[in-house]
């Protein structure tokens, strides 16, 4: 089992589940951030860390985050390590909550 992070994050990018991650398992892009599965020790720190409830264990995805699973991999292994608490994206609280942002992702 790993930890996933799923599409509320697109265009938030809150960063308080970096804080606490003992491992530096997260990886940041543009407007999103990634786990990468590979480093992902399931301490489950991070989970309750997002204010964007973004973050979940891959064994209670939403069927409809499912896809995140494979996107995480992906883009953790082109997307540089982040491993501090940064300030969100300055328009995130407008986008929090908001459906259908994956269209949003930049890569």
């Amino acid at each position: 089992m790993t930890f996933v992070v799923t599409e509320n994050c697109i265009k938030c990018k809150y960063t308080d589940c970096v804080d606490v991650c003992p491992v530096d398992c997260f990886h940041e892009g543009p407007n999103f951030l990634v786990i990468d599965p590979e480093e992902c020790i399931d301490c489950t720190l991070c989970e309750p860390e997002c204010p964007a409830e973004a973050i979940y264990s891959e064994d209670d995805l939403p069927e409809d985050q499912v896809k995140f699973i494979q996107l995480n991999e992906d883009l953790s292994r082109k997307w540089p390590v982040i491993d501090e608490k940064k300030d969100p994206l300055d328009d995130a609280e407008d986008w929090d909550g908001k459906p259908n942002k994956l269209e949003q992702l930049e890569r």
